[in-house]
């Protein structure tokens, strides 16, 4: 379960790298039990290109809006951009993707009931 936390600025938390490589994050929650399940704010830097991993999924349902930037679907040769919004099931393959000019991304991670 994530902790309780009442309003604060997203900018007192410094980005830190991500895993992924030219991925930084703002993790804003995350359950004490389960490091997967968060909220973040994912910043994609410019040039980013994911398609040497292919495509991807998860085991959790995430839920994806473009706060930032642009972002294009290499799959289905489409770019989404600030204010696009996706909500992805476990096992939706999505992506790879490519972005040119960066984004970022409110990111929100759950386990379904």
């Amino acid at each position: 379960m994530k902790g309780e936390r009442e309003f604060f600025r997203t900018d007192d938390i410094p980005w830190q790298q991500s895993v992924q490589d030219g991925v930084s994050e703002r993790v804003l929650s995350r359950d004490e039990h389960d490091p997967k399940i968060l909220t973040r704010l994912a910043h994609w830097a410019p040039g980013l290109d994911t398609s040497p991993s292919g495509v991807i999924t998860h085991d959790y349902v995430e839920e994806v809006y473009i706060v930032h930037g642009s972002l294009h679907d290499i799959t289905l040769d489409r770019t989404f951009r600030a204010g696009d919004f996706a909500c992805r099931p476990p096992g939706m393959p999505h992506g790879p993707y490519r972005t040119e000019d960066g984004c970022v991304m409110l990111e929100t991670r759950y386990r379904p009931s």
